[in-house]
């Protein structure tokens, strides 16, 4: 999956690999230096349009007794057809640390959505977008890595604040940081609790809301994302 001419624009601070230690820092200082920098650009919007998209999504579960090791599973569907899945084993690097999930996670997200061997339209993970004290989560900075328009599901807000979103399937409410709407909280299904549809790497809040609705007919949850988190899990239960 080459990156897109929207990429560069991040290359641009000096050459980083995309594994850990370039796109993926381990050092805390460092990843929070990056998530600024990522942060701070507004690469091209991508807008869906009326065409059918490929849309990718990916999830990770972890070793149960802290070994180091995580599965990931990834899905590419178009619409409810599913065209590939893959599930993938690696190691991650440190603990889980709020706000700097991207070098735990990151890397082996990004082997997973590449063993698809289709370069989506659009990724999905559970994680945060714009919604981020440095305005650059684990969503977004995959997005920027692969040069993929990206967005993010979450079940709260992470520093984002806004109302609560009415009762009934489709309705949206927008969530603000620092005066700028990054997120929505979006009522998937009538009289359940709404989810957050996070803005990331060149999408806004009203597409995430959009596409996680596309994806939520008769669930809470979009049906790709489930998929790619019992991918991840079987292949943790063969070990």
């Amino acid at each position: 999956m080459p990156p897109d001419a929207a990429t560069p624009a991040v290359a641009d601070h000096g050459e980083m690999s995309r594994t850990a230690g370039g796109w993926w820092p381990a050092d805390a200082e460092e990843l929070q230096d990056l998530q600024r920098r990522l942060g701070l650009l507004r690469p091209p919007p991508w807008h869906p349009g009326t065409s059918p998209h490929d849309l990718a999504a990916a999830a990770v579960v972890h070793d149960p007794d802290e070994g180091g090791r995580a599965w990931a599973g990834a899905v590419l569907v178009r619409g409810r057809r599913m065209l590939a899945a893959q599930a993938v084993a690696g190691a991650v690097h440190g603990p889980y640390l709020p706000t700097l999930r991207s070098a735990r996670d990151g890397p082996l997200l990004v082997t997973a959505l590449e063993a698809l061997g289709r370069r989506p339209d659009v990724v999905l993970l559970a994680a945060a977008g714009r919604d981020h004290p440095r305005h650059a989560g684990l969503a977004l900075h995959l997005g920027a890595v692969l040069g993929l328009p990206s967005i993010g599901l979450t079940d709260r807000p992470l520093s984002a604040t806004g109302p609560v979103p009415g009762p009934v399937r489709g309705d949206t409410a927008a969530l603000v940081l620092d005066g700028v709407e990054v997120a929505r909280r979006v009522r998937t299904a009538t009289g359940v609790r709404p989810v957050v549809a996070h803005a990331a790497w060149r999408t806004t809040g009203e597409v995430a809301a959009a596409l996680l609705l596309a994806g939520t007919r008769g669930a809470r949850t979009p049906w790709p994302l489930r998929e790619a988190r019992r991918l991840a899990r079987e292949a943790r239960g063969r070990g």
